[in-house]
């Protein structure tokens, strides 16, 4: 299943299966073009944002410490999860997973997990 990035005309064109918008980029107005739309968030607020512009996911993060340069400071397992259990739409951790800890996601609220930095290693 393929997402474009913040590029609804390149989706339609490509044929995706919808948009992830990153959170500085979310649009007003939710694409009604497409069923599938993500975001990401990087704290509560912006959580609740997503929610109420009604994507499908939201992409929330970083959980852990993270090799990555975002300027994000991490979550945390415990505030992460918070916002992951109050969620009315489904949560993706994502931020520093790696084998070590994914386990710990694990009921606590996420409906899955998304890495990076584990697959270059």
């Amino acid at each position: 299943m393929l997402l474009v990035a913040a590029d609804p005309e390149l989706a339609e064109r490509v044929g995706a299966a919808g948009v992830h918008w990153p959170e500085r980029k979310l649009p007003t107005a939710r694409d009604a073009r497409f069923n599938l739309v993500t975001t990401s968030a990087h704290s509560r607020e912006a959580h609740a944002r997503a929610a109420a512009w009604g994507a499908s996911v939201c992409i929330l993060g970083p959980v852990f410490e993270t090799k990555s340069v975002s300027g994000n400071a991490p979550l945390g397992l415990f505030r992460a999860s918070q916002i992951a259990r109050g969620s009315t739409i489904p949560v993706i951790a994502l931020g520093g997973i790696a084998p070590g800890n994914a386990r710990r996601l694990s009921g606590r609220g996420f409906a899955g997990f998304a890495a990076v930095d584990v697959f270059l290693d």
